[in-house]
């Protein structure tokens, strides 16, 4: 006794609808284009977004993603650096997404986005985490890619033969042509992609419902999940140690702007106290030196000292020359209020050198590079 065929699945019966049957990809996009907007507010560009706006707000970058900020990993698949870039993965999540939105419905559809965009981050940090700050929806859309062309293999009987070699065909071209580029243009994060790309096509298996009559085998899905599990965990494992720890790098940088400040009022008090110096003793004069300028520097040092910051750091050289500064110029105050206690005149103009000396170094040091704003 013969069965009724099952009926074959259109690619205008995928993609119609519009927004109406396509709720989770238009929101999707919309948390993408809210994201941006909301960078765009706190200093954004509106062609290319500077790094340092993207890496306060969640891009991935070891450095800041290995020191607490596993939920990087999320967030940079919402950002995106510049309104080019945002349209470009707007495209290509609406032109993919509808269509595995129709096959796997609206939350399966953001688990495959998530799972992709998650073990391609984790990915490009293993690949490039110390080197780049990455963000961007591409990895989840590969992700999306994958399990399309996962599904549409595992269903291919359910298809026209001709759209099933037009619409894999496509996919496989747009997914291949896109990673290739990634070799050639600078900027792309290829790893990303490639690690989505997987991730999807392990995720089509596992999320993958029947749109005929026949089951998604268990073991299909469970060998899938162990094998994505694997992949996900082999990835942390082989994570590369962050040359920095972003958090001790933030401190250090507002360390620096508050030596800055400081460095400001102590030079308006030494104007103070050389406007005052005439009439008073030499003893009080170095009082003054004593306690509001050489002290002073000794707590800065003591505070920059206090800080910890690993060598490969941004701000570590300018810490360091701060440092020594700081305990110079602690070093060279008091050696002045002794030497006008003791009345010893080659003492001053010894210890008013070494002042000048530790400013003119400090502005050399500044002038062949200060400390780095950007990771």
């Amino acid at each position: 006794m013969s069965g009724a065929a099952e009926p074959t699945l259109a690619l205008a019966e995928l993609t119609r609808g519009g927004a109406a049957a396509a709720r989770a990809t238009v929101a999707l996009i919309a948390a993408n284009a809210v994201v941006f907007a909301v960078l765009l507010w706190h200093g954004a560009g509106l062609w290319h977004a500077p790094t340092e706006v993207q890496l306060a707000w969640g891009a991935n970058f070891g450095p800041a993603t290995q020191d607490g900020g596993w939920w990087r990993l999320a967030s940079a698949m919402f950002m995106h650096f510049g309104l080019l870039h945002l349209a470009l993965n707007g495209w290509a999540l609406w032109d993919v997404g509808r269509i595995v939105e129709r096959l796997l419905g609206p939350w399966r559809l953001v688990a495959a986005y998530l799972g992709s965009g998650l073990a391609g981050n984790l990915l490009s940090l293993v690949v490039q985490g110390n080197d780049a700050v990455s963000a961007g929806a591409s990895g989840a859309i590969f992700g999306l890619y994958g399990v399309l062309l996962v599904v549409l293999a595992s269903e291919r009987q359910r298809f026209d033969a001709h759209e099933f070699r037009w619409l894999f065909g496509a996919a496989a071209l747009f997914a291949a042509v896109a990673l290739s580029l990634g070799f050639f243009v600078r900027g792309i994060d290829n790893a990303a992609h490639g690690g989505g790309l997987a991730a999807g096509a392990l995720l089509g298996v596992l999320l993958r419902r029947p749109l005929g009559a026949r089951r998604v085998p268990r073991r299909e899905r469970a060998l899938a999940g162990a094998a994505l599990a694997t992949a996900m965990a082999a990835l942390v494992v082989e994570l590369p140690a962050p040359r920095y720890r972003y958090g001790e790098e933030l401190a250090a940088r507002e360390a620096i702007r508050a030596f800055a400040a400081e460095e400001r009022v102590l030079g308006e008090r030494w104007r103070e106290i050389l406007q005052e110096a005439e009439g008073q003793s030499f003893d009080a004069l170095a009082g003054h030196i004593d306690e509001g300028i050489a002290a002073e520097y000794a707590d800065s040092f003591e505070q920059l000292s206090a800080l910890r910051l690993d060598a490969g750091a941004p701000s570590a050289a300018a810490l360091e020359r701060l440092r020594r500064y700081a305990q110079q110029r602690s070093e060279a105050s008091h050696a002045l209020a002794e030497a006008l206690r003791r009345g010893d005149e080659a003492a001053v103009q010894e210890a008013m050198q070494a002042l000048r000396d530790a400013a003119r170094s400090a502005r050399a040091a500044s002038a062949s590079g200060s400390a780095a704003s950007a990771p």
